[in-house]
């Protein structure tokens, strides 16, 4: 479920590209005071953009701190920490500790089952600092579940599972911003969802596992890479709407540049790959005709 929203750093300013680089950076530090070096495993972009977010909303300062990263160990590298990265590295750990157990109850792959033994004991501590979190993530993890083993065809329905669970993530306080980042969560998770089962379609045909978009590619066929771009496309424009609504200035560079473009990143990338994959195919038909 992971890495889709990311930043494009072409077109972000330097100033700006070094701030989302320090809470990155936070983030990775947070994970490892959190659950230990493996802890640092679990980062990715997609909780980092929720830091820059609760920052910009709630405008907090941060903690800096300079470090040598064993990836880059030539120079040292700064990390920004505030209440908004403690939040996130915990969603975060939650969320990976059931993508785990889910990747385990669906392949079978015993490394997945044996991350989450190493993480159950964080999880259990987290269960207790966020009941209400990890209530809403067990229960999507359940429902959709569910939806699953149904065969779902209704991909609005089986989308709306994450987009409701990362809705609730979101929204971290219960005040006069809740609705908005809930609203905001809840298009992103249908984003990720769809652009997720988009990404493994032909890998879920081969090993015939569900995908929501099986019965929609047969019924659209040419259509079909149209149909999807604009559903994307829809869901983005929700969460951009959303956004605007929220009275951000800090930090808004980052976000728009993350919402308007740095979220097609991998889309771009699925496309590039099947191009090649097409004219790679239609070099060995050439060649069988010759």
């Amino acid at each position: 479920m992971f890495g889709y929203i990311n930043i494009n750093r072409k077109e972000l300013p330097g100033e700006s590209a070094k701030a989302y680089q320090a809470y990155y950076c936070g983030l990775c530090r947070k994970l490892k005071q959190s659950c230990g070096t493996k802890g640092q495993m679990l980062l990715n972009y997609d909780m980092t953009f929720l830091i820059v977010l609760l920052t910009g909303l709630y405008e907090f300062g941060h903690e800096t701190t300079e470090f040598t990263c064993p990836i880059h160990p030539t120079k040292k590298q700064t990390a920004w920490i505030n209440e908004a990265t403690e939040y996130a590295a915990d969603m975060n750990v939650i969320l990976a500790y059931h993508n785990f157990e889910d990747d385990w109850k669906d392949d079978r792959a015993y490394t997945k089952k044996a991350f989450a033994r190493a993480f159950l004991k964080d999880y259990s501590r987290l269960c207790a600092k966020y009941p209400k979190q990890t209530a809403t993530v067990e229960t999507y993890m359940k429902e959709l579940a569910k939806a699953e083993a149904a065969e779902e065809a209704n991909i609005d329905a089986v989308a709306g599972l994450t987009g409701e669970m990362a809705g609730e993530l979101f929204c971290w306080r219960q005040d006069e911003w809740a609705q908005e980042l809930r609203y905001l969560g809840f298009y992103m998770g249908k984003f990720i969802y769809l652009m997720d089962a988009y990404e493994d379609l032909e890998k879920d045909k081969k090993r015939q596992a569900y995908n929501p978009f099986f019965k929609m590619e047969c019924e659209k066929e040419g259509d079909f890479e149209t149909f999807v771009k604009l559903l994307l496309t829809s869901m983005m424009s929700e969460c951009a709407k959303s956004f605007e609504r929220l009275p951000i200035l800090l930090h808004a560079d980052i976000l728009r540049n993350i919402l308007y473009s740095g979220v097609w990143s991998r889309y771009e990338y699925i496309q590039l790959k099947k191009k090649k994959q097409e004219k790679k195919k239609k070099g060995k038909q050439n060649v069988k005709s010759l």
